[in-house]
């Protein structure tokens, strides 16, 4: 199928036409903001907790982009908001954990979204992986990882970890669809 007929499948469909290679390569990459956000908002993605460790001091956020690289060598990536204020910290570790979060722990995910540091962990337990990143440790699965790169892309950082130790448990997982958290 060529792209015009793509195009027209698509407009049959009720989607918008696809945009042509000159738009994807800028030449007119004016994207609505919201619009984006709400259309990648349809995405079901599973919700998380990274966290890392800096000179005695922990630093954590919730983040919904998480996903395998490799299998060999054992690799995944994170997404990272540039402007959040775990960003440096948790790069300047050299590595981070990620606890993937339960359906019945959204007061986490809304914990780690704001406030501080020393709010988001306020009473918290957390056990410390073999890097000495902060694990939660009745979280559905969790990833102990060394960062092997870092790819600047747009407002994020796309932080890349080789897996140093996993598991998992059982239950359901917490999932974040249209803006909103759910099971």
């Amino acid at each position: 199928m060529n792209a015009p007929e793509r195009g027209m499948l698509a407009m049959a469909a009720g989607c918008e036409a696809p945009r042509t290679a000159a738009v994807a390569s800028g030449v007119d990459a004016m994207v609505d903001e919201n619009r984006f956000r709400d259309v990648m908002s349809h995405l079901v993605t599973g919700v998380a907790l990274v966290t890392s460790r800096l000179d005695g001091s922990v630093h954590g956020l919730t983040v919904n982009a998480v996903s395998s690289v490799s299998l060999n060598p054992p690799l995944v990536l994170v997404c990272l908001d540039r402007s959040g204020n775990s960003h440096d910290p948790v790069i300047a570790s050299g590595s981070f954990a990620v606890s993937v979060l339960a359906s019945d722990q959204e007061e986490m995910a809304h914990r780690f979204a704001r406030g501080t540091h020393r709010e988001r962990f306020a009473g918290v337990e957390f056990r410390d992986s073999s890097s000495g990143s902060p694990v939660l440790p009745d979280a559905l699965a969790w990833l102990d990882c060394a960062i092997r790169a870092v790819h600047p892309a747009g407002d994020h950082s796309i932080v890349v970890g080789e897996v140093l130790g996993c598991g998992a448990g059982e239950g359901d997982p917490l999932v974040f669809f249209r803006s909103e958290y759910g099971r």
